[in-house]
């Protein structure tokens, strides 16, 4: 267990209210401007804005991004080596269009300083826009009402828009309205110096993105004329061009002019307004952005026009009832609902679980936000809300996210299997530099190339190959979409197989097994192993399947067979090696402790004992040199448990629950992807109490900033974390070998589980209460009129005109309490020895010998930790 203890509930309510579609603030507060910023932000999966002030000030750091769009640089190390990562890749503050000044009487509107009698913002799930509405008391005593909107569209994600409404309520005075865009990252914020509080290359957080040494964004053209300002440029290594072009609508009564003002870095349009108490000033401000890999900027202020002259055109309604639209399609399919009884109008759920609902209402949206237009992009590790980890894609959209998206947007989640299908010539290369058949996709990347530079935690982490095809499996057997297979799919399966194949060997000890040594999995607290359990069990499963795939392509479609046999020169033969590797894998298992070793040599270390570390040395990597803690028994996050979901049918009740009760006092959770995987193993082998603490902490990761870090942006693998545990976990949906099976593990207090799930071109809408599952049909299937599925073990059909209901005798077991934080010790390893554990201190000094301490052993007995029922 790892100290980030929440409730249900660990909000300030008093600031942030409960309201089952809307994140509402309620009182502006300086002190955790970047948490709020994230918070807030609009998106659309490529283009994103942080939840700023209109004003441009106070802020935290100031964002506005354009996935995929970013700046290269030469990676410098310190001892370089053969195939070390060369170039790193950096997301890009794109010119800022967000600011929208406001002046009355020459004063400018600054939260922190300025006289606010009534604030209130809030982001609302239903339509994505953030509105802002409250009073300002000038110093003059006059009081003006001002209410603001920012959207990105989801069916137009070039364009965002900003209106601005600002009345007199009290008194006449001169108005000015200067909206701008702002080239941010060559700039220097206009009040404080430095934009971004981005840590130089060479940084001690490696969660952060790194800052640039010159100049990024080269000036190729600007202009402002008429109500129309341009900005655009060419990032000075990547070549990579963007241009952002601004229009606006004002409305009013009173006198007024408009100033236009442009150079390289800044252009603005200036309303001056002799304002009248009691009339109100409207602008309306339409923003576009485009980007490319190089297409002339002049290009992109071409498209730039003809994107504002349509909006111009069709106007900010349309596009207001269209963003209604989408999401009003996008929560049909994916909400999930707890607490409340489809029979029950008024509503009985307690203030807990409304605020439970709100927040995951809060996470999905954030999903969506994320992914709903990358449109042939991948999903970066933090969306588009903020520069945290550079922009980079990693296996977090394969594993987290692209689940979500197939049972709910699954013509998203081809979207981001289509990216990945583009990199795979980059992979082949990535392949051939590393001494390997196939291809190898990136750690870490945006452009295709790796960009990690600690191979350690992050080359090595070749599970990222197995990852991205048991993605591509879900998606095809959950979808049926056998054409993406033939065109794309299998090229990736086939070039993972070769990898794989290549990467192990064959070693006979009796019977011969298959092994793959150096590798890292999930568990960056231990690296470059022989035998991750995580990575031979994901590494069969894609072997697997590439056997498979080729078996259906040569029985279904004997041309295309013939095709793909000479694209990439397909054997029989090795076919055959793929099967043989597959089924001599070796995986890791200690008879005497009964559970599943995280790789050959884990268990001898000594145990890290967590619960002996202070809090305030958390995150271990920020704390501890990687060699001391790769000595130990620890880990930044669950690795054998996510195994145990992923490939949850390659393994026993009894061991998914040893496994889970022996690494779970030993994960400290330092990274936000443990945390949802813990729940849903917690709920399945029947720790419900611990399976909710872990559900708690994934669903408040950054509504409560409980890693620190929600100022770099949104934790989207989380985000996607938190569906599966709410889907997987408490719902219990598993569709291994393309069965789709419930077993649920409804949360003690919860009236009901309401979850829908996209299945062969159906809709299922998933009910779970105390005593019954009830399953219909919103959607019928793509083919025929019922979809089968498996309730603990016995199949059923359920269509349109006869709903599932099956009587649930139970939710599985139950265990009182919650995991022990303390590790299981005592243990005898095969030499004979005896697993301890302790803490390696790096502060405190012993008073005499002024030494380190080593570690202070303690050695309980073995045995059951866990209060049994």
């Amino acid at each position: 267990m790892n100290p980030r203890k929440v409730g249900p509930d660990p909000m300030d309510r008093g600031r942030f209210p409960i309201d089952p579609w809307r994140l509402v603030e309620t009182s502006y507060h300086p002190d955790d401007l970047g948490v709020t910023e994230t918070l807030f932000t609009v998106a659309n999966g490529y283009l994103g804005m942080r939840g700023n002030p209109e004003e441009g000030r106070p802020s935290y750091a100031h964002g506005t991004f354009v996935n995929g769009f970013h700046e290269t640089w030469p990676i410098r190390h310190a001892e370089a080596a053969f195939g070390f990562a060369r170039t790193g890749q950096t997301i890009v503050n794109v010119p800022d269009a967000k600011v929208v000044k406001i002046y009355v009487d020459d004063e400018p509107l600054t939260f922190g300083t300025s006289d606010l009698e009534f604030y209130e913002r809030s982001l609302d799930f239903r339509d994505g826009l953030l509105r802002r509405n409250l009073v300002w008391r000038t110093p003059s005593g006059k009081r003006v009402r001002i209410h603001s909107t920012r959207m990105v569209s989801m069916t137009q994600r070039h364009l965002s828009f900003l209106t601005l409404e600002i009345t007199m309520l009290s008194g006449d005075a001169p108005v000015v309205v200067s909206s701008q865009i702002i080239n941010r990252q060559d700039g220097r914020d206009e009040y404080v110096g430095a934009e971004q509080p981005q840590v130089a290359i060479g940084m001690t957080d490696p969660r952060k993105a790194a800052a640039f040494a010159g100049r990024v964004l080269e000036p190729r053209l600007h202009y402002a004329r008429d109500d129309r300002m341009l900005l655009g440029y060419r990032c000075a290594t990547s070549g990579m061009t963007i241009a952002v072009a601004a229009d606006h609508d004002l409305t009013t009564s009173d006198e007024h002019e408009i100033v236009v003002r442009g150079d390289e870095d800044l252009a603005k349009t200036v309303f001056r307004v002799d304002a009248t108490e009691g009339n109100t000033i409207t602008l309306c401000k339409t923003v576009a952005y485009h980007s490319s890999r190089g297409v002339p900027v002049r290009e992109l202020s071409d498209r730039c026009d003809r994107t504002l002259d349509r909006a111009k055109r069709q106007g900010l309604k349309h596009y207001l009832e269209d963003q209604r639209a989408w999401y009003g399609r996008f929560w049909d399919a994916a909400d999930v609902e707890v607490g409340q009884l489809a029979d029950d109008p008024v509503g009985t759920a307690s203030h807990e679980l409304a605020a439970v609902q709100q927040a995951v209402r809060f996470n999905l949206f954030s999903l969506a936000q994320a992914s709903g237009r990358t449109d042939g992009l991948g999903v970066p590790a933090k969306g588009v809300t903020g520069s945290g980890y550079e922009g980079h894609y990693f296996w977090d959209t394969e594993v987290y996210v692209i689940p979500f998206l197939t049972y709910t947007l699954p013509e998203v989640a081809r979207n981001a299997l289509h990216f990945r299908s583009l990199m795979l010539p980059a992979a082949r290369n990535r392949a051939r530099e590393m001494a390997q058949s196939g291809a190898m996709f990136p750690w870490r990347t945006i452009n295709g190339e790796e960009a990690s530079a600690y191979y350690a935690a992050g080359s090595a982490q070749v599970h990222i190959d197995a990852d991205v095809a048991y993605a591509l499996t879900k998606y095809v057997r959950a979808t049926g979409d056998r054409g993406f297979l033939v065109r794309e799919g299998i090229d990736i399966l086939i070039e993972t197989a070769r990898m794989w194949a290549d990467l192990g060997f064959w070693r006979s000890n009796g019977d011969e097994s298959f092994h793959i040594h150096g590798v890292t999995g999930p568990d960056e607290y231990t690296t470059v192993v022989n035998n991750n359990l995580f990575t031979n069990v994901m590494a069969r499963f894609n072997l697997e399947q590439a056997v498979e795939a080729v078996e259906w392509v040569r029985e279904a479609d004997p041309v295309e067979f013939d095709r793909l046999r000479a694209r990439l020169d397909l054997s029989g033969e090795e076919v055959d090696e793929w099967r043989r590797c597959a089924a001599g894998m070796s995986i890791p298992f200690d008879a005497g402790l009964g559970i599943h070793p995280q790789d050959d040599f884990f268990l001898d270390r000594e145990v890290w004992d967590l619960s002996k570390t202070p809090a305030e040395l958390r995150p271990l990597l920020l704390h501890y040199h990687p060699l001391v803690i790769y000595r130990f028994q620890v880990l930044k996050q669950a690795d054998v448990v996510l195994a145990l979901f992923l490939q949850g049918d390659r393994f026993s009740d009894d061991e998914k629950r040893a496994d889970f009760e022996y690494y779970d006092p030993i994960t400290t959770g330092d990274s936000t992807l443990s945390a949802c995987v813990q729940a849903i193993i917690a709920a399945e082998v029947g720790h419900h109490d611990t399976a909710l603490r872990y559900f708690h902490e994934a669903l408040y990761v950054d509504l409560k900033n409980l890693h620190g870090n929600t100022v770099d942006g949104m934790h989207v693998a989380s985000c996607g974390g938190v569906w599966s545990a709410l889907v997987s976990g408490f719902g219990g949906m598993r569709d291994h070998g393309g069965e789709l099976s419930f077993d649920p593990r409804l949360p003690v207090g919860w009236p009901v589980l309401r979850y829908r799930l996209a299945w062969q071109g159906a809709r299922l809408l998933v009910e779970v209460t105390e005593r019954q599952l009830r399953i219909s049909l919103e959607v019928p299937p793509a083919e025929g009129d019922t979809v089968t599925v498996s309730v603990r073990g016995t199949s059923y059909d359920v269509s349109a005109a006869a709903p599932l209901e099956v009587v649930l005798d139970d939710q599985g077991p139950r265990m009182t309490g919650v995991v022990d934080d303390h590790p299981i010790t005592g243990g005898i390893r095969a030499d004979g020895s005896t697993i301890t554990a302790g803490v390696p201190d790096p502060i405190v000094h012993e008073p005499e010998t002024g030494e380190l301490p080593a570690y202070q052993e303690q050695t309980p007995p073995m045995g059951p930790h866990v209060p049994q029922s």
